[in-house]
């Protein structure tokens, strides 16, 4: 077992009443999951393929050489799963739409089959008093478009508008929200500059390009949606963290505000302000981003939320000083456990920004299991989970409009270009039967939400 603190394991075993206090009755509780990292079924019904699906087949691009072709086997466990939630007092539940199920070359016809998939979820749900948090874009793009260019070819923007309106037009009324896209400085960056998501591209300028085609996207797609008489709350998720400079040096101070821009400037300036960082475009030179005539208010749409995803805090050093160790416990990702850097992230944004109402999308740790006699005593997770509630509940209190807060993730999953050797889960899988067992970090959480 991993070893954080002993206050951090005495916070973990204490009781949660007085922590979820420190909110408001209507907060939003809830736990999170994405489409290719648990539905599995990848060629049944009609699903056509993804670029996930693509990546994974190249050697050496997954860890362990796995794909999301079985995943969780969520497709063919829904109810068991909405089960599971329900058990463990879930009431809201963030899920994504994937692209490829419901229309297989990201054009053209739909697929029945994929959206009774969907609109079986989302009853689902409702039946089990449970709220449906839709996204609409968490990284699958079809396989097909991805061969006429995929994101850097600005036709995909209009072809994900024309995706966006459907899902809305036919499932939207009956979600709690509607977020475009999930973390697309991770779709630019990591797929497209340094290459180690799908789809594998390793170019500086295309991921900028990227980047800005997915924000003309959002933009575009919330205009259609509410033109379109859905009424449901419209917003985005961005993938963010304090970035610090390692020491008082001015090529770390320097570096970690230019870093700041790429990663959360680059993305809420557009969004909230109307421009791009005028510091980063002049670093980009020649690989900053064709930008049309008309696209800075496009993006600029009135957000009727922000989802903001927080794992960690980034700390960075000039080319001249090493890069320091975490000064706290890491998880199993090699990820500092910094809940401080949380309500530290929340009240910088409030500070610089006009905010809409925020919630955190997802917030959790991978560690690994020791299963002993089906039990899951997984002390650092549920150790993570109460310091980063109180990290929120201080954000909060200082004024910071946050609405709600989800777990990532409900079950163990595929972890992307790490396969299937991490666990964010809160509920174990057994990826060889499929069979599940409910961590204590889950029981923990049930108690939380009845005020325990």
């Amino acid at each position: 077992m991993n070893s954080t603190t002993a206050a951090s394991l005495d916070e973990a075993s204490a009781g949660a009443g007085g922590l979820v206090q420190r909110f408001p009755l209507n907060f939003v509780w809830g736990v999170a999951t994405s489409a290719y990292q648990i539905e599995g079924a990848a060629r049944e019904d009609g699903r056509g393929e993804s670029i996930w699906d693509e990546f994974c087949r190249r050697p050496g691009a997954i860890r362990d050489g796995s794909s999301g072709d079985r995943a969780c086997d969520h497709y063919h466990r829904l109810e068991v799963d909405l089960d599971l939630m329900a058990s463990i007092g879930i009431r809201a539940y963030r899920f994504s739409i994937s692209w490829p199920r419901v229309q297989p070359q990201g054009r053209g016809a739909w697929n029945e089959a994929g959206f009774a998939f969907y609109d079986r979820l989302i009853e689902g749900l409702r039946r089990r008093g449970i709220a449906a948090h839709m996204t609409l874009y968490h990284w699958d793009l079809p396989q097909a478009l991805q061969a006429q260019g995929g994101w850097v070819n600005r036709d995909t923007v209009h072809a994900f508008v024309d995706y966006a309106s459907e899902v809305a037009r036919r499932l939207g009324s009956r979600a709690a929200s509607i977020a475009t896209h999930n973390e697309p400085w991770v779709i630019a960056s990591l797929g497209h500059e340094a290459g180690i998501f799908a789809p594998g591209v390793k170019s500086r300028r295309s991921a900028m390009q990227v980047a800005h085609h997915l924000l003309v996207s959002h933009g575009l797609a919330l205009q259609a949606i509410r033109a379109a008489g859905c009424g449901t709350p419209l917003g985005i998720v961005l993938n963010q963290s304090p970035i610090q400079a390692a020491n008082d040096a001015a090529t770390s101070i320097a570096k970690a505000r230019l870093e700041d821009g790429l990663t959360i400037r680059w993305y809420m300036d557009p969004l909230l302000l109307g421009h791009y960082p005028a510091d980063v475009l002049a670093h980009l030179g020649d690989d900053a981003p064709r930008i049309e005539s008309g696209d800075m208010p496009l993006i600029r749409q009135p957000l009727d939320f922000l989802g903001i995803n927080y794992y960690t805090r980034c700390i960075v050093s000039g080319d001249e000083h090493p890069a320091t160790k975490p000064r706290w416990p890491v998880t199993d990702m090699g990820w500092e456990v910094f809940p401080g850097g949380l309500s530290e992230l929340l009240l910088r944004l409030n500070a610089e920004y006009s905010l809409p109402p925020v919630y955190i999308t997802e917030n959790g740790a991978a560690f690994k299991d020791e299963v002993i006699d089906d039990h899951i005593a997984d002390i650092d997770r549920t150790a993570y989970l109460r310091s980063h509630i109180a990290s929120l509940a201080d954000a909060f209190e200082a004024g910071v409009n946050v609405r709600g807060y989800f777990v990532w993730s409900l079950l163990d999953n595929f972890e992307w270009a790490d396969g299937y050797s991490k666990r964010f889960g809160i509920v174990h899988v057994d990826y060889a039967t499929q069979r599940r067992i409910i961590k204590d970090s889950a029981f923990w959480y049930r108690d939380f939400l009845r005020g325990k």
